[in-house]
């Protein structure tokens, strides 16, 4: 997990942080591993989930209940949907809502990622320019639900405003080619291979391909 809450001191410190700063919370701590060019995973790194005990449960919880809340209060304030956004994506990777054994989200897990989509769409009709941060969870969030082409308008969200960042690229491309949107995977394709070393963009090339064929590959964003 992105934060180890078992201790007493970081338990207080992230719920501080989620309660009254999510939004900088979110904004710093997603994008590890970005542009290595070697392969899916670096940008969502941060968020390999672990399920968690119920202490974290119960914070993560208070949290959610925290953002909604601040929607409910001012339902125009788009950074009080990111808010609810992140803690969205957070509750589904806690406790019963994800299984660290398999790696994989639970129905509870998916229906969090479901309302947290939901959240996103709202969060896009107020602000005329998303978080990229935001729009990480969002694509991850899809691709978990196997909407492939939300996911991919969740990467381009973030390509174009990360335009030398080469998982974006990567993973823009391979949810293309996984909703079938082949002009558009070939594009973000062409731009992630020259963002790589000349040596590494065969292998680059058929990973991202590997999505054509098999979408779950995708899920690897």
């Amino acid at each position: 997990m992105l934060f180890d809450l078992r201790s007493r001191g970081r338990r207080r410190t992230v719920q501080a942080v989620y309660l009254g700063l999510a939004m900088l919370m979110a904004g710093g701590l997603i994008l590890f591993g970005v542009g290595a060019g070697n392969g899916f995973g670096g940008i969502l790194n941060a968020f390999n989930g672990g399920g968690g005990s119920s202490a974290q449960k119960q914070i993560v919880s208070q949290q959610e209940k925290t953002a909604l809340a601040q929607t409910k209060a001012e339902p125009n304030n788009p950074a009080a949907w990111a808010s609810l956004v992140s803690a969205r994506f957070t509750n589904a990777e806690q406790g019963s809502n994800y299984n660290s054994t398999t790696g994989t989200f639970t129905s509870g897990g998916k229906a969090e990622l479901q309302r947290m989509t939901q959240d996103w769409q709202q969060y896009l009709k107020l602000t005329k320019k998303p978080d990229p941060d935001m729009a990480v969870l969002a694509a991850r969030a899809y691709g978990q639900l196997g909407d492939y082409a939300s996911q991919a308008s969740a990467w381009d969200i973030f390509t174009l405003q990360n335009p030398t960042q080469t998982k974006g690229f990567e993973c823009l491309a391979a949810s293309s080619y996984a909703a079938k949107q082949d002009r558009t995977g070939d594009l973000a394709m062409a731009k992630a291979l020259s963002l790589v070393p000349k040596a590494s963009r065969t292998s680059l090339k058929q990973t991202i391909e590997a999505a054509k064929t098999t979408p779950a590959v995708a899920q690897q964003c």
